[in-house]
């Protein structure tokens, strides 16, 4: 194993974690922007796709997630999904000026537990990948247990869909917080997958026919995820704090991309048991950290609305 040969996926991970990095607080503004879209909208009362920040708060989706799909192609998703925590970060920060949602000390600690959370789980996060090729990439996608997991999260898809989210959708923020993280088990994978499935279609060798059978599956799916959930994610804007939906949707969705992965992609197989419990412990600091930053919006409610008793009174 020649010295370049160890250098180029290291090169490659700190390009991917530098672009999720600018990718995370990107997305951090989106929810943001976009509730204050609809807030104004409401306040109007026209649709929120007239409004211009809602707009900017969907453009800046759309950037934010091309920089995780170049993300995703240049370094471990397990490495790329937690710093996700930045953009919990970045959003609270900026609700507290956009959209009045200030942050107290509970929140400010929760803040800092998701930044010290991210950092552990870079340190002990895998930092190379068993499956870098569509030939992998294929072979994984018949295996009988990937097949029976895509299986298992379509029917609960289907069923949070059909049949939850009508019923109890606006007033529980599980719902559509569980479908926007299960559809992270199709787009992170399927971002992975087209970068891989795309070298061949454009090397024009003799499994170009393939590869491009392949690339146009994995870009409907990930089409098709995107969509439903840019969908789920508006309603539950149009009915929760923003706040509090990044903070619980960060936490539910880092855990079902790394499950995903680790299915799909073996990331965890060179993984040795130290990292195992360094991670563990990085991402209990981060779901703490999400925790308390949730808890602090609720005391911070329930506390205005004790103060607005008595002068009702």
């Amino acid at each position: 194993m020649t010295l370049e040969s160890v250098q180029t996926p290291s090169q490659s991970v700190v390009v991917g974690v530098t672009v999720a990095v600018v990718s995370s607080f990107i997305n951090g503004s989106t929810f943001v922007l976009q509730k204050k879209g609809i807030l104004r909208a409401r306040k109007r009362g026209d649709s929120y796709l007239t409004d211009c920040v809602w707009w900017s708060g969907t453009f800046a989706m759309i950037v934010g997630q091309i920089g995780n799909f170049l993300a995703y192609n240049a370094a471990p998703a397990v490495v790329v999904t937690p710093l996700g925590a930045l953009g919990v970060l970045f959003g609270a920060v900026l609700a507290s000026h956009v959209l009045q949602e200030h942050l107290n000390i509970l929140g400010k600690l929760g803040c800092m537990l998701c930044c010290v959370g991210s950092v552990v789980l870079i340190i002990h996060a895998p930092k190379s990948e068993n499956v870098t090729t569509r030939a992998e990439l294929e072979e994984r996608l018949g295996d009988p247990v990937l097949q029976a997991y895509i299986a298992v999260v379509t029917l609960l898809l289907v069923v949070l869909i059909v049949w939850v989210a009508p019923a109890h959708g606006s007033s529980n923020i599980m719902v559509y917080i569980s479908i926007c993280s299960l559809l992270g088990s199709f787009t992170v994978p399927s971002s992975k997958g087209l970068g891989m499935a795309a070298q061949d279609v454009f090397s024009g060798g003799p499994s170009s026919d393939g590869a491009l059978s392949l690339s146009l599956g994995l870009l409907g799916t990930l089409t098709v995820s995107i969509l439903i959930q840019f969908t789920f994610i508006n309603k539950a804007l149009e009915r929760f704090s923003s706040n509090m939906f990044e903070a619980i949707y960060y936490v539910t969705f880092t855990s079902t991309v790394i499950l995903a992965s680790a299915i799909l992609f073996r990331e965890w197989t060179a993984v040795g048991v130290a990292d195992c419990l360094g991670m563990l412990c990085g991402l209990s600091t981060v779901s703490a950290g999400v925790f308390l930053l949730r808890f602090s919006q609720e005391s911070t409610i329930t506390w205005k609305e004790a103060e607005a008793k008595p002068k009702e009174d």
